[in-house]
This record gives C-alpha cells, sequence and structure tokens, in this order.
C-alpha cells in the first residue's frame, strides 16, 4: 500500500492537470479554443491510456460540467472505456454557481469516492462554457477536505491554472464576489454543528441603496429588480423561476441622481427560500433597454439578522463597471421571517392538504427514522424495504393518540411511487464492462428500476426534482434517482 501511495504522486499524464492527490482535471478545461471531434476523441483517448499505463490499478470516477439532455461530448469519447460518468449542470440561473444542493451532493460524492481507497481516481471534466463553475467547484472540494484554507486563496490558486481571459469570455459578469460567498458557506462546515442548514423560508422586503451607481453618464441610475429562486410555496416544484421583477412602467420605477440622493430604498416584498439569484438592472430613458448592474447570489439558511449587506467587491458585475460604483457604494437587502402558516417544511405534505390535527413531529419522526438508515446495504430495494417497515398509525398515535392511523395510512397510500426516490443507488465498479457509463443527468421521474451496484459507495440524496438536480442514468437510457446520504458526516462506514 505504502508504495501504491507512492505512486500517486508521480507526475501526471500528458493531458491532466493534478489539484490534489488523486484528483485530476482535463487541460482541455483551459482551453479557449473549441476542439474538432476527432482530435478531441484521439486527445481524451490518449489521455486515458497513459492514465491507464500510469495507475494500471486505477478505479476512475469523472465528473462532467455541462448543459443539454444529448449524450456529452466526454461520455461519447469515453464510450469504450470501464467508467463512470456524472453530469452536473454549468449554472444556476445563469450565474456559474450550483445550488447548495448540488455541491453538497458533488462535495459529499467525491468524499466518498476517494474515501474507499487509495486506487479510487477521480477526473474533472467541463465542456466548452464550463470553466467557471468547474473552478469554483474545484475550489470548494478542496476547501471541504480541508485541504486548503482561505476562500480567495484557494479560488485564485484555481484559476490562474487557466488563461485569465477565458473566465472573462465566458461570463460577461465577474462571479467571483458570489463564488465567494458560497466557498464561505462551504468553510462553514467546519465549525457549524449542522452542514448544509436546513433552507429558511424568508421574505425579501427591500433593497436600499447607498451611493447611487452612476449608469446614465450623469451619474445617475433607473433601477428595477428580478428574482429567481425556489417558490417556497410550491412543495412538488422546487424548480428556480422568476419570483418578482419590477414592472418596467409601474410608477415606482424612478430615475436618481448621485446629486439629489444618497439613498435609494426599493420595497420588493418576494418569498424566497434556499438559493436565490438577485438582479439589479438600470433602464434606458426609453424605458425598454436594459444594463444590468449588478447580481448577487446567496443562499437564505446562511442569512443572519436577517440582512444581507454588500459594498462594491461584494456583488457580481460587468467586469469594467467597477468605477461606476462609488468607493462607499452600500447595497442592503433586508429580510423578514416569512408568517409561520406560509413557512414550508422541506417535506411534501400534499398528502395531508385537507386533514386537520397531524403534529409536525410526526414528519421530523419519519425524517430520523429514514437518517438512522444504514445505506451503505448492498441491496437497491433497502429503502422500499424501509418504507414497507413503517408504520403511520404507530407513529401518529405516539404523537397524537387521537389520531386515525387507518385514514392516515390510506393517505400515505398516495405518496408510495416517490419511494422509489429512496433507492440507494451508486455508481457501478469500473470491471463491469456491460455498464460501464453511467450520467448525473437532469431528469425528474425514474423510468426504471436501478441494477445491483456496489456495496461500498453512496452518493447523498438530491431531493430538488429542478432541472438543476442529478439522477443516475445508465448508458442505455436507464434512469434512477441518486440515494439519500448517511445519517452521518463520514460518508464511508465500509472498507474494500
Amino acid at each position: 500500500m505504502a508504495l501504491f501511495r507512492k505512486l500517486f504522486y508521480r507526475k501526471p499524464p500528458d493531458g491532466l492537470f493534478e489539484i490534489c492527490e488523486r484528483v485530476y482535471v482535463f487541460d482541455c478545461c483551459f482551453a479557449t479554443d473549441a476542439w474538432e471531434e476527432q482530435d478531441y476523441k484521439v486527445y481524451v483517448g490518449g489521455t486515458i491510456g497513459q492514465l491507464r499505463d500510469h495507475y494500471p490499478d486505477a478505479s476512475i470516477l469523472v465528473f462532467n460540467f455541462r448543459e443539454g439532455e444529448t449524450p456529452s461530448q466526454i461520455a461519447n469519447a469515453l464510450s469504450q472505456y470501464d467508467m463512470t460518468i456524472m453530469d452536473y449542470p454549468r449554472h444556476y440561473e445563469g450565474c456559474p454557481l450550483l445550488s447548495m444542493e448540488v455541491i453538497h451532493h458533488f462535495l459529499r460524492s467525491s468524499e466518498s469516492w476517494l474515501s474507499l481507497g487509495q486506487q479510487n481516481v477521480l477526473l474533472m471534466h467541463c465542456e466548452r462554457g464550463g470553466w467557471p463553475v468547474l473552478a469554483f467547484m474545484l475550489a470548494a472540494l478542496l476547501i471541504y477536505r480541508k485541504q486548503y484554507t482561505g476562500e480567495q486563496k484557494t479560488l485564485d490558486m484555481i484559476y490562474k491554472q487557466a488563461p485569465p481571459e477565458l473566465l472573462h469570455l465566458l461570463s460577461p459578469l465577474n462571479p467571483i464576489p458570489s463564488q465567494l460567498r458560497y466557498l464561505q458557506y462551504v468553510s462553514r462546515r467546519n465549525v457549524a454543528s449542522e452542514w448544509p442548514p436546513l433552507d429558511r423560508a424568508l421574505t425579501l422586503d427591500c433593497v436600499i441603496i447607498r451611493m447611487i451607481p452612476n449608469f446614465d453618464g450623469c451619474g445617475g441610475c433607473r433601477p428595477i429588480f428580478r428574482v429567481y429562486g425556489q417558490d417556497p410555496f410550491l412543495v412538488a416544484d422546487r424548480t428556480p423561476k422568476v419570483l418578482f421583477s419590477t414592472p418596467k412602467r409601474s410608477k415606482t420605477v424612478r430615475h436618481h441622481k448621485q446629486a439629489e440622493c444618497e439613498l435609494v430604498k426599493i420595497d420588493i416584498t418576494c418569498h424566497i427560500q434556499g438559493d436565490v439569484v438577485l438582479e439589479c438592472i438600470s433602464l434606458h430613458e426609453d424605458m425598454e433597454r436594459e444594463e444590468m448592474m449588478f447580481r448577487v447570489m446567496f443562499n437564505t439558511a446562511f442569512i443572519r439578522s436577517n440582512i444581507l449587506m454588500l459594498n462594491r467587491d461584494e456583488i457580481d458585475i460587468l467586469w469594467d463597471a467597477k468605477d461606476q460604483f462609488p468607493k462607499d457604494f452600500r447595497a442592503e437587502v433586508l429580510f423578514s421571517e416569512m408568517d409561520s402558516a406560509a413557512s414550508i417544511v422541506p417535506l411534501d405534505m400534499s398528502c395531508f392538504e385537507e386533514k386537520e390535527g397531524l403534529p409536525l413531529e410526526a414528519f421530523a419522526r419519519v425524517q430520523e427514522i429514514f437518517s438512522s438508515v444504514d445505506w451503505l446495504v448492498p441491496n437497491a430495494d433497502t429503502a422500499v424495504n424501509v418504507l414497507q417497515q413503517i408504520t403511520v398509525k404507530n407513529i401518529v398515535q405516539e404523537l397524537s393518540p387521537n389520531a386515525d392511523g387507518n385514514e392516515l395510512k390510506s393517505e400515505f397510500q398516495s405518496t408510495e411511487p416517490r419511494s422509489q426516490e429512496l433507492q440507494p443507488v451508486t455508481p457501478p465498479p469500473p470491471h463491469h464492462p456491460s455498464r460501464n457509463c453511467f450520467t448525473v443527468s437532469a431528469a425528474l421521474s425514474v423510468t426504471a428500476s436501478p441494477p445491483l451496484l456496489p456495496e461500498n459507495l453512496s452518493t447523498p440524496e438530491i431531493t430538488n426534482p429542478s432541472l438543476k438536480e442529478p439522477l443516475v442514468t445508465h448508458s442505455h437510457g436507464m434512469s434512477s434517482v441518486v440515494p439519500p446520504p448517511p445519517a452521518s458526516e463520514t460518508p464511508f462506514s465500509g472498507s474494500i
């Protein structure tokens, strides 16, 4: 084993850049030019061939960042090899970040794979346009595994591996401020008792702008706002969408000048939860043409004291627009707690919407039962068996003796198809050529039963069924949902 560890510190094969031990990036991700299909296949094949020569016993997992539903470029190039490919999206509502749920999935999956043994190798790849989010995810992984400290230093180190113009070419706004904010979220994992914390449902009340930026050439602007994210009132549909957009012809849209005022308060009153993208846009005089002033992405679970205070270095702006903001510019985003009756518990309770008297503790008990299950058991029917063993009547009567368990049991039957989403599905070992390519794809429902999979690998659950969330898809078109996480933060209890 000591000799094997030593081998992994050898110079990586041509075509790969080593981020840390057993984590490599295809150097084509750093290229500014597009590849011809045949040249790309030759490049990928040669790189994998050298990797196999260097580490003949290695098991390889590929994470790929891409868009679209068609077979990915890397999947086509690797179709003849025995390895697993998991696709992740390239952005969240136009911002080169991913939701905390997907970030957590990526980090736990990476940690799980690398923890299984010294022969496991992780390859990172992005298709054209995916470099900004790949760079962020690599920085997040290094911080999550405590291999680097300092969000700015870590992100800068990753971005320096590619030509500086590549980020400018792929992202019209500088995404680094929002990316640093999310890296700070990841860093809190090392000090928080629960990470990531549960989403909070909040009301975004207003935005206060101090020191007016100059977007009209005369020291003023005409700001409007758009808010994107999950609607906290739609439990079954967590797909991000436009939650608020200032009507352009509204009387609230006004032209503000630096010479006339230093502070502007703009009311929004928008209910939000989880990951949110806030855009501030300046309208031209014709009330039609728009110019992006700034963008901010944040997660409500990490909001403290119901306020998010931002200076000009903490907002995503156009690369050449910094001088349009005064040095003392501030944007204060104010929130308030949503009414308790409107708050959304992160469980689908639609089956009880016409019932009364069911205590919320019952749902907490169900969550506790699921979190205590050993998801590493090598049986794809484990979750289904657990569901069959759960007696809703017992749970409810323990907390509310007057509840009718039979009635509730009949209600639970309506949710039975959703139990398929809890099946512990994981990528197959590379030595099974008949199942050599999986993809974490954007799909909503389970279209086929999962195959038998290795007992030691388990990836965390993604509960968000939006187009930004992953499922596991077989190379021959069968799909199944990734499994829930283990009860503890430790990714594995087994050994290979």
